[in-house]
């Protein structure tokens, strides 16, 4: 049996290090796991521009530890009014490494996302050209639609067209959470990849009314049907390398998430390594973990791998039902509960 595990220091694809005085307790949990992180730009007010990336940037290297080496991979908020050679001169400029397309309204902090692709096409054909890769939150938002079919919704009008339209642009369809998003992948051109998050391999819809509401299990895009949490424990785990580790780590205060209007986001960023290794060890998968979180991404993303290693050894691991993060009181993923896996260094 195998009591020790060692890869190449992973990354994180996709992470929310929020900002201000929740910023310093925050960093550190990521810092710890993960060499290099995809940071979101959907905070108040978004990162639209460069200058704003690269002062966020700079307050986030500030709350790192001095015994850590991290480095946060910046994102460029996309709006309708978004101009494509500013883009261009960001990313020229290494400002940020991709740009997040948040339909309006999809998720937290995406009210000045974009309300139609078709208005952003000259910033997508230039992306395109430039190599700039595109991030995807998945999901169409209209009202009349059910929460549990927007992201299959969105593959059909939205997504597949823009493939069609774009077939040399760099997609990452972002913390993917149906069978129909898994099949899209695969199906599609190698420009074309996913991340895919600890807690959608761990919970299906139903975790979010165990006993009653559990507001710690909802985020967004939601936790769908057992058929679909099986689907990305099989792509996760399979060596394919179009899907790659992206935690969708997303703190908010206890208050705001057990409240009458709770937020969405799952908090899974102290224990994100162990979370996933659970499940590539429950499907066998041990040997493919090292491609899940350390190889596929950088390859996609056209970076070099890292150079360290972090080991794991096989011993009980309690979650803390609460972490502090300067004043705020956040509840982890997999809090009470223990998992298998210990992070050494």
């Amino acid at each position: 049996m195998t009591t020790t595990l060692t890869i190449r220091r992973p990354d994180d694809w996709h992470v929310h290090l929020r900002d201000g005085a929740l910023l310093a307790g925050i960093v550190p949990h990521t810092a710890r796991q993960f060499a290099r992180a995809i940071v979101m730009p959907n905070l108040s007010p978004p990162m639209t521009d460069a200058a704003g990336v690269l002062a966020y940037r700079a307050r986030i290297l500030a709350a790192v530890p001095s015994d850590l080496e991290f480095e946060p991979l910046m994102t460029l908020y996309l709006t309708d009014e978004t101009d494509a050679d500013q883009v261009a001169r960001g990313y020229a400029e290494r400002a940020y490494v991709a740009a997040k397309l948040y339909p309006a309204h999809a998720t937290t902090g995406s009210a000045r996302g974009v309300t139609d692709v078709a208005r952003i096409m000259p910033v997508l054909e230039r992306m395109q050209a430039i190599g700039m890769p595109l991030l995807i939150h998945g999901e169409v938002t209209e009202a009349h639609i059910d929460i549990f079919d927007r992201e299959a919704v969105f593959i059909e009008r939205t997504l597949a067209p823009l493939v069609a339209a774009l077939p040399a642009l760099k997609v990452v369809f972002e913390h993917v959470t149906t069978r129909e998003a898994v099949q899209f992948v695969m199906d599609a051109g190698a420009q074309v990849a996913a991340t895919i998050t600890p807690q959608h391999l761990h919970i299906n819809r139903n975790a979010m009314f165990l006993g009653g509401i559990r507001p710690h299990a909802y985020c967004l895009p939601v936790a769908k049907r057992e058929e679909h949490r099986l689907a990305l424990r099989a792509a996760a785990t399979s060596g394919n390398p179009k899907f790659f580790l992206g935690s969708d780590s997303a703190p908010h205060d206890r208050r705001l998430k057990e409240a009458a209007c709770g937020c969405a986001g799952i908090f899974n960023a102290p224990f994100a390594l162990e979370s996933y290794l659970a499940v590539f060890e429950e499907e066998a998968a041990l040997a493919r973990f090292e491609g899940f979180a350390s190889e596929h991404g950088p390859r996609f993303y056209g970076l070099p791998l890292n150079a360290g290693t972090v080991t794991f050894e096989k011993a009980a691991v309690k979650v803390p039902e609460v972490i502090q993060a300067d004043d705020t009181a956040l509840v982890p993923f997999h809090a009470g509960e223990t998992l298998n896996w210990r992070l050494l260094s």
